[in-house]
């Protein structure tokens, strides 16, 4: 009976506890718990990564609806924006038209002006020498008032 029969005896008496404390079992038990826990777990990992990807499907396809709607908007803007302004382009043109129109027909009534006024002066000459020419000519008593009579009246049809 020396130290190694104790030793052998020592570890025959831990065998038999651990057998009889059922520790193999609970050991094995607690392994496929844990092992459970773990499979659990990755489906739940594997679930949320399906999950992210559908997020992020879903994500991408609003980020490209939204940069087509901001093309969309864009182009909308542009089109608009020619459109004014070629709006305003028209409205410049027919109010330079308008405004060169109104020039001309004022320039045309100033010449018509000028040209009546050069004829009135002209004849209001050609009567006053016409006048003091037959004036001079005929210097006598009853003529003169004939003469004024028919200056008027050619005054009065030449103008």
């Amino acid at each position: 009976m020396d130290n190694t029969f104790w030793a052998l005896v020592g570890l025959v008496l831990f065998f038999v506890v651990v057998f009889y404390v059922k520790a193999p079992t609970k050991v094995g038990k607690n392994l496929d718990d844990r092992a459970d826990r773990i499979r659990k777990e990755i489906e739940e990992a594997r679930e949320l990564k399906e999950e992210a990807k559908q997020q992020l499907a879903e994500y991408q396809r609003r980020r490209r609806e939204a940069e087509q709607e901001a093309k969309d908007i864009i182009a909308a803007a542009k089109r608009e924006a020619e459109a004014m302004l070629k709006e305003a382009r028209q409205r410049n043109e027919d109010y330079v038209e308008r405004r060169t129109a109104m020039a001309e027909a004022k320039i045309a009534q100033a010449e018509s002006d000028a040209i009546a006024e050069v004829r009135a002066s002209a004849i209001n000459i050609a009567v006053e020498a016409s006048a003091k020419i037959i004036a001079d000519r005929n210097s006598g008593g009853s003529s003169g008032q004939f003469i004024d009579t028919s200056i008027a009246e050619v005054r009065k049809r030449l103008n």
